[in-house]
């Protein structure tokens, strides 16, 4: 009988210590590593559709198409002075136009991570400080003239719009 009592408290000692250290464990380790940006925490704000003209030698040869999703804080977000969808469509317009990032002739070149991280680190740096932590890219399309013009003679719209998303989707959340 007295082996089965301590037979029985040396399991509870067991199992208390075990039980212990994996709670220890996964609390330094949870400490330690940050919280991954697409885990809570960040608004996902969706962009509208823009469209960039592709000129060059003073002629339109097409159009750019880019609907961009971005993660800010709330807080920082609450703080801007100006609507953020504005700042990312200047961006935009500075970092095609102005850069002449994207070389159209040679499409094949364009690096999208390159094209992600470079909107997001000169949004960071215009408005000073880190606000914007991801740039996802929910649409990219160029069409040419040609594209354009075909498909308005065909009875189609110049771009076949993505589905439209309910009016509470395209708010932050």
């Amino acid at each position: 009988m007295i082996k089965l009592a301590v037979t029985a408290v040396w399991i509870c000692l067991i199992t208390l210590g075990s039980v212990y250290v994996s709670i220890k464990a996964s609390s330094e380790t949870s400490a330690e590593a940050p919280p991954a940006d697409f885990f809570g925490g960040l608004d996902y704000v969706r962009g509208e559709v823009v469209s960039i003209p592709v000129i060059s030698d003073g002629a339109v040869h097409g159009y750019f198409l880019a609907r961009l999703v971005f993660t800010a804080e709330p807080e920082q977000l609450a703080r801007l002075s100006i609507d953020p969808q504005v700042l990312i469509t200047d961006q935009l317009y500075t970092h095609l136009v102005g850069n002449k990032t994207i070389d159209f002739a040679n499409i094949e070149s364009f690096d999208l991570t390159t094209f992600r991280t470079g909107i997001r680190d000169a949004l960071n740096e215009r408005v000073g400080e880190k606000v914007f932590h991801e740039i996802i890219i929910e649409q990219v399309d160029y069409l040419t003239k040609e594209e354009i013009r075909s498909n308005m003679q065909r009875g189609g719209t110049p771009v076949a719009a993505p589905p439209s998303a309910p009016a509470e989707q395209s708010a932050s959340h």
